[in-house]
């Protein structure tokens, strides 16, 4: 048996459990883009490749530089990724609501925006949603709670690119949910979204990055925010290979109240440099962003050469250090990066990153960080 289903935080469905015009954001399908399995979840397998490591999310499976490519979390039975299907943006009527399939107890399957005064209705440009706090027993009426599950979306100013984060905190793993990104095939004026992946010259991107923070060892829920810096040296390496670099700066962590609690965060990483007899040996060295406000340490990517493709694809890997006073480094995190570059002029990126540490506020305690980021050529 899968473990996340052993351990459930909320167990009393009934009795009180704290739950701490609109385009379609389209959950991957088979190589001609409409299939789907009987229970809601796409038939596809991962992309086989020779592309390297990370291998690229299921997904599209005959991708080009001028089609439409969608890629989901790969479902992982241990952790609970990558179950959440059919994942799409409903504003049709001006509701502004997200309907997310096959996640167990999130209600009727439609999350509704956060309310800005008691919670976090927006993460900079990218909108957040909760999946609804009671269901009712459509025979009795009785009313049962759900368990706490958040949305993020992004799409960029002009549609070209979106994609949408689910997670839980109601587990005491990381918990059921997933992620989708995607290139479109139209963007919001209804012209054909194409690449032409530039050759020469270097370019930088700049743009917003927002995300959800589970837990394994605890439940809980955590949003974080920030700004993402990608670097394309679209001339290297050779034989139609590009260098890609992605930075996440100027992180805030929140609770899932709105409340922030980076300083804490920061304060338990420097604790974690005490020795036995309580002595610092060494102190963090801490950054802050534009206004003074303390951030967590910086993503940082790892370099290769087969991290893009020729489709705009893009997978590579991420770590966060810990710098100190003198001069030592600590990994406080590690992951992997997924994106697509599109446009015509190579003009924006949109993509996802996962990132699994160590929480220095909780002894055992693991987080993950699930974000996305839409960056535009500057």
């Amino acid at each position: 048996m899968t473990r996340i289903f052993l351990l459930i935080l909320c167990l009393g469905f009934v009795s009180a459990c704290d739950s701490g015009g609109g385009d379609v954001l389209q959950t991957p399908t088979t190589g001609d883009g409409t299939g789907t399995d009987g229970d809601g979840t796409t038939d596809e397998t991962p992309i086989e490749s020779t592309r390297g490591t990370p291998e690229l999310p299921p997904g599209t499976t005959d991708p080009t530089p001028n089609s439409q490519i969608v890629r989901r979390e790969e479902q992982d039975e241990e952790s609970g990724g990558g179950y959440a299907t059919n994942i799409r943006y409903l504003n049709d009527e001006g509701q502004d609501e997200f309907f997310v399939d096959n996640i167990a107890f999130d209600g009727n399957n439609v999350y509704t925006r956060g309310d800005p005064v008691t919670g976090v209705a927006q993460l900079g440009s990218f909108a957040v949603y909760e999946g609804a706090e009671t269901t009712e027993d459509p025979v009795t009426g009785t009313t049962l709670r759900t368990f706490t599950y958040r949305a993020i979306y992004g799409r960029s100013t002009n549609g070209e690119t979106e994609f949408a984060i689910v997670r839980s905190g109601s587990y005491v793993d990381f918990g059921f949910g997933g992620f989708v990104y995607q290139r479109n095939g139209l963007d919001d004026d209804g012209n054909a979204v194409t690449l032409v992946l530039p050759e020469e010259g270097d370019a930088r991107y700049t743009g917003d990055y927002a995300g959800i923070r589970v837990f394994s060892g605890r439940g809980g829920l955590e949003y974080v925010d920030g700004d993402a810096e990608m670097f394309i040296d679209f001339k290297d390496f050779n034989d139609g290979n590009r260098g890609v670099a992605l930075f996440v700066n100027n992180r805030r962590l929140y609770d899932i109240d709105g409340t922030e609690v980076t300083g804490a965060y920061i304060d338990a990483l420097a604790r974690g440099d005490e020795s036995e007899d309580g002595t610092v040996t060494r102190s963090l060295v801490t950054d802050t962003d534009a206004d003074g406000n303390p951030v967590l340490p910086r993503i940082r990517p790892v370099i290769s050469p087969d991290d893009a493709d020729a489709n705009g694809e893009v997978a590579g890997e991420v770590f966060e250090i810990s710098e100190f006073d003198n001069g030592e480094v600590a990994e406080s995190g590690e992951g992997t990066y997924y994106a697509i570059i599109s446009g015509e002029g190579a003009g924006e990126v949109v993509g996802v990153l996962v990132m699994t540490g160590n929480d220095p506020r909780f002894a055992g305690g693991t987080y993950q960080e699930t974000g996305g980021f839409i960056v535009y050529r500057q």
